[in-house]
């Protein structure tokens, strides 16, 4: 008889001879037994793990003459005795019938095979088709076996095997029963090599078995074609092939992981030279660079895996989770271990990322030799590599002006101090760390405007500026105080009276402007004058001076606004009309309110609803009761005026947080810094 390969010669018979598959086998017995027999069975998975070797059992198994329960027949298992059961095994039986599906894939093949599955069996009780490779089938194909394999004959039974089931229709998936096969197990395969080692009389240590067990990569067909080729290059003593470890690498063109360890090693050690050494030496003894990179990614995989489940160096918890995710001997699973106790998980998952572009990049390069080196090379310099978190916390950014002009202090004296001595106020300023969260307010809700008491007379000074004469009293119905303005760093002095009048209460009685001295040098002001900045030598001019009447409605109609978009983005659903009135101007003239919007006549109502028109009008009539509110659209003249406004900040947002951040304010002022975007970088409590 001609010589048969170890994959065929110990093919699986019987359900319990099939390695790794239990799953599948104990419910195909329970079914048999059951006589809950389906007319279609889909057998999907990885290759060679038995999909085809199962659908020929069951058929043997369906058609085999001796009843369950009998002497000769106990259980669900074939008997492999009787007539059908051997035709079966053999091949040649009339009633089973396999079809190779990518060769026979088109419409007409399966019209054929419709055609002659209404004929009843020849011999057997049913007539099986066994389609192998079924994801080959057309699409047309399939469409032409729907109606059988949804209403099939009572002695029709369909058995599909595939590696790729999602490329079979869903209709076809529906209408079968699906099993899905594992990859086998490391120490299932290397069993059943070990059974088949002392079966054919082979002397093969536990390291050759483990490294052919792995070359399977899951699969008991790869595993024993490999091993069938390893005993055919053995060295022989007395006749006997002895199979070793050394043997099997030089075979499949590996190398020892050994030398992967050292290679870890040396980046740990920062030692780039030695690196390359190792590289030059793979590379000269003929080794392929693509292969090496495959093998490389493979162990540093383990070592991650290693890394992950906290496998010791010394293989003390080789039973724990270690066990199921790296499928390879122990000894492997110790040397992993070992190189991944030098780095870090961040560490290794940058080395594989690493390796596997090298890898990828190998495939369409030129000098392979050349990536290959330059992948190593790059894990040494990833070694060297320090965290942002790191790099940042060392930077500390809190000038002294900005702490000093965030806030108004308490007395002249401490101002002065402060200015004499800047280098004790930067020492004494927290360093600030930019991954560091900010504190979160407890709640956001917006303070109201402070008021400002009258400001007090000014100690006489030599020279007097022209003072601008008294406005007019201006008189409002429901007084609602404007929040201080902040003077820019160099005022003129026409604006500063305009800012200190809009400063000072609103009275029916007409409010002075107070005088102000001119001094070229930084004047050591009062307390409620903290909100003014130096003071140019000019003096104030009736005719620029701001009228009471605007700056009070300059005022109004912008915390009116503010506090319109405030309403908003706390309802949270009207976000883009809260942009919308960020974007639009309002006047008030008496008691009407208008909002000139940015939005065409036809976008207004659909921008600005009218559950947003309700919270707009809520928001401003309960700080200017009575007021009425016009929406209006724009036209082409306001568009072709208008300027973009600067977006407002809702009270206790982290834009608003940020502009009060007195490192913001200070780069402002220096650098003239305009803040366009805002993350919130703080946890969710």
């Amino acid at each position: 008889m001609a010589y048969q390969v170890l994959a065929r010669k110990y093919r699986p018979q019987r359900f319990a001879d099939v390695v790794g598959q239990d799953h599948v086998t104990v419910t195909i017995m329970n079914a048999l037994t059951q006589q809950r027999i389906a007319h279609g069975y889909i057998f999907s998975g990885h290759r060679g793990i038995g999909k085809t070797t199962i659908a020929r059992i069951l058929a043997m198994a369906l058609n085999c003459r001796n009843t369950i329960g009998s002497e000769i027949r106990p259980n669900a298992e074939p008997c492999e005795v009787c007539e059908s059961c051997t035709e079966i095994r053999a091949g040649n039986a009339v009633d089973v019938i396999e079809i190779d599906a990518a060769t026979n894939r088109g419409i007409d093949e399966i019209r054929e095979l419709r055609d002659a599955a209404r004929y009843r069996p020849s011999r057997d009780k049913y007539k099986i088709y066994i389609l192998d490779e079924a994801h080959q089938i057309t699409d047309a194909a399939f469409n032409a076996l729907l109606k059988t394999l949804e209403e099939p004959p009572d002695h029709i039974v369909f058995m599909m095997a595939t590696t790729q089931p999602e490329d079979i229709p869903q209709t076809v998936r529906s209408r079968c029963q699906h099993f899905s096969f594992h990859a086998v197990k490391l120490v299932d395969i290397l069993g059943q090599l070990r059974y088949i080692a002392n079966q054919e009389g082979i002397h093969a240590d536990d390291a050759a078995l483990a490294l052919l067990a792995e070359a399977g990569d899951g699969s008991m067909r790869d595993a024993l074609s490999i091993m069938d080729q390893a005993i055919a290059s053995a060295p022989t003593e007395d006749g006997i092939a002895r199979l070793d470890a050394s043997q099997i690498r030089e075979l499949m063109g590996t190398v020892p992981n050994a030398v992967f360890e050292r290679i870890l090693e040396a980046v740990d050690a920062n030692q780039s030279a030695e690196v390359i050494t190792v590289a030059n030496q793979l590379l000269d003894a003929g080794n392929s660079p693509a292969q090496l990179a495959r093998q490389c990614v493979r162990y540093l995989r383990n070592c991650v895996i290693a890394k992950i489940s906290n496998l010791n160096p010394d293989g003390s918890n080789l039973d724990g989770p270690a066990a199921e995710l790296l499928q390879i001997s122990p000894d492997e699973q110790r040397r992993a271990a070992r190189s991944a106790s030098l780095f870090s998980e961040e560490e290794l998952t940058r080395f594989l990322q690493t390796m596997l572009r090298t890898f990828d990049e190998l495939g369409y390069r030129q000098e392979q030799r050349f990536h290959f080196e330059l992948g190593l090379l790059k894990l040494v310099h990833l070694r060297r590599l320090l965290p942002i978190e790191e790099v940042l916390s060392k930077f500390s950014a809190t000038p002294a002006a900005a702490a000093t002009s965030s806030r108004p202090t308490a007395s002249g004296a401490s101002r002065a101090a402060a200015a004499a001595s800047p280098s004790a106020s930067m020492r004494s300023a927290p360093a600030f760390a930019p991954m560091q969260a900010s504190p979160r307010p407890a709640a956001p809700v917006a303070p109201p405007p402070p008021i400002l008491p009258q400001p007090p007379a000014l100690p006489a000074v030599a020279a007097q500026p022209k003072v601008a004469p008294a406005p007019e009293p201006v008189k409002v119905a429901a007084p609602a105080p404007a929040p201080p303005l902040i003077a820019p760093a160099e005022p003129s002095a026409p604006h500063l009276a305009s800012e200190m009048w809009d400063a000072a209460p609103r009275t029916t009685s007409a409010a002075p402007v107070v005088p102000v001295p001119a001094t070229p040098s930084r004047e050591v002001l009062p307390d409620i004058y903290a909100v003014a900045a130096v003071v140019e030598p000019e003096p104030l001019s009736a005719p620029e001076t701001l009228p009471a009447t605007e700056a009070a409605a300059s005022a109004d109609t912008d915390h009116l606004q503010q506090a319109a978009v405030d309403a908003l983005m706390a309802a949270r659903s009207q976000t883009t009309a809260a942009d919308a009135i960020v974007d639009s101007d309002l006047s008030l003239n008496g008691k009407t309110l208008t909002v000139q919007t940015q939005l065409s006549k036809t976008m207004l109502p659909m921008v600005i609803n009218a559950e947003a028109e309700r919270i707009i009008r809520s928001a401003i009539q309960a700080i200017l009761p009575g007021v009425t509110i016009t929406l209006v659209p724009t036209t082409a003249a306001a568009k072709a005026s208008a300027t973009k406004k600067p977006r407002a900040a809702a009270s206790g947002s982290a834009q608003a947080r940020a502009m009060e951040h007195p490192i913001v304010q200070e780069a402002q002022r220096l650098f003239n810094a305009e803040i366009r975007n805002i993350i919130d970088l703080t946890p969710n409590d």
